[in-house]
């Protein structure tokens, strides 16, 4: 199962110096949270390493494509299969659009689970808005490469399948101790809720037949008496049900 995750954000700088600032890699912990490191290796090949919900992951890309301005696009050849691309659109006026695209496939128990939660998604959005903060805070990038890359044929935005190479690559996974405790956590709460929603299920089925069951056989306060015929009113009958200590004491 892969997932995909789309995001923009606005930034309030001239494409270039946005364009710029992304292509400084080894700067990306400065602003990616998850990110602990990036090594260049050369122009096409990168060394990442990183916690993403409580799980560390080393992986290198191949850089795809990337063109000044417009676009860098990476998919993976080792360690966490994935792949994308983040483009850059001129709004004029000093303003650029920053759009990342990312394709993953999550592995393992904890990841799945930081999946369906949605970890990667806020994760990529909170990113994006750090980077806007630290570009806009600075007067100018803090590096630039300026060279193109490019691949056979139309790279476009890259997804899994870019990344094969990858695939079954679980050498250089590894969970920390946070995220097991996270995930036990997550789970026992899982548990917990659904124990006691079987139990109060259980409660209230418990409850109904107990008074079904006292109503059929006419006692306690779920009586339901039998209807009294007219003759039988006229005789001098009650519906009122005897007290069993006196009835030995007023049948004499």
């Amino acid at each position: 199962m892969t997932t995909q995750v789309t995001k923009t954000v606005l930034v309030n700088v001239p494409v270039s110096r946005a364009y710029n600032q992304w292509t400084q890699f080894e700067e990306f912990p400065r602003f990616m949270s998850g990110v602990q490191s990036v090594t260049q290796l050369d122009d096409e090949r990168l060394d990442w390493v990183a916690e993403i919900a409580g799980v560390r992951r080393r992986w290198q890309a191949k850089i795809l494509e990337q063109a000044p301005d417009r676009k860098v696009a990476w998919a993976a050849t080792e360690g966490a299969t994935n792949a994308g691309s983040v483009t850059f659109e001129d709004l004029g006026g000093g303003q650029t659009s920053v759009t990342l695209v990312l394709e993953y496939e999550p592995e393992g128990l904890v990841e799945k689970a930081g999946d369906a939660l949605r970890v990667v998604e806020r994760q990529a959005e909170g990113d994006l808005e750090r980077f806007k903060e630290f570009i806009e805070s600075e007067e100018y990038a803090t590096g630039a490469w300026r060279g193109s890359v490019s691949s056979e044929g139309n790279v476009g935005t890259p997804g899994v399948d870019s990344a094969a190479e990858s695939r079954g690559d679980s050498g250089k996974a590894g969970v920390s101790g946070k995220a097991v405790a996270a995930g036990v956590g997550v789970a026992a709460a899982a548990t917990a809720a659904a124990v006691a929603g079987a139990k109060n299920r259980s409660t209230d089925d418990t409850d109904v037949e107990r008074v079904s069951v006292d109503t059929e056989s006419g006692s306690g306060s779920g009586q339901a008496g039998r209807m009294l015929t007219d003759a039988e009113i006229e005789a001098g009958a009650s519906d009122v049900p005897l007290d069993a200590s006196r009835t030995d004491r007023e049948q004499r």
